[in-house]
Formats: structure tokens, sequence, C-alpha cells
């Protein structure tokens, strides 16, 4: 079976950094797209990043310039670079993957595959 779990959260003043891990198991995802989606308390779940198989990425307007996705398809592994936080940046962030290769990347409704999320608090 599928799991996605991520690794990395934490506690970080703003202006810090953070480094999100979502190891995958049970599938290879080389083909498909995997993302990052975050969701804060009582707020509507968000797109942050997601990346293709081919490497083009893709990231929310909110998260742009200061965050980066990448991924090792050899350890079947995305992460989500986080710098330059701010305190809205303070969310649940959940690795994502699909079933299907083309996919519009922005709708959380494409991913079928969701990890158990990590709590990032960013300090003002």
């Amino acid at each position: 079976q599928v799991h996605l779990v991520e690794s990395g959260g934490g506690l970080v003043q703003a202006g810090g950094s953070l480094r999100l891990s979502c190891a995958a198991s049970g599938r290879s995802f080389s083909s498909y797209t995997m993302g990052w989606f975050r969701q804060a308390p009582w707020k509507e779940r968000e797109f942050v990043a997601a990346i293709s198989w081919s490497g083009t990425t893709y990231y929310a307007d909110s998260v742009k310039g200061r965050f980066a996705i990448s991924r090792d398809n050899a350890e079947n592994t995305v992460y989500l670079q986080m710098n330059s936080l701010k305190p809205e940046d303070t969310a649940v962030y959940y690795c994502v993957a699909p079933t299907r290769t083309s996919i519009v990347v922005h709708n959380s409704f494409e991913y079928d595959y969701w990890g158990q999320g990590t709590q990032v608090t960013v300090s003002s």
C-alpha cells in the first residue's frame, strides 16, 4: 500500500528556514507530479507547490521566490525548502501524489494520496 510520510516540520522564527521531506513507499512516483498543500486552522486548504516528473515546478504566488520544491526519484522523495518564513506560513503541510499522470496541480481533488501532515509554526 502507498504511504507518504512527511518530516521536517517544527517551530521557527520569522525569517528562518525549514526543509520538509516526503518519503513515498509502496509505489514509484517517478512518472507523476508530486506536491505540497497546507492548511491552517479554520482556513481553506491551499496549494503550495508541485513538481512534475520532468522537474517542472509550480508555486502559489504567496510562496514564490521563498519556497523551492525538488525531488529525488531514486529515493522516491520530494522536498520543500522553505526560506524567509512568515507567520502566515504557519499551517499543517501535506505531501500529495496523484494516480493520474496529467492533472491540474492546484486542484486538491487531483491527488489521491495524502501524507499525515507535518506542523510548521512560524513565530513573529
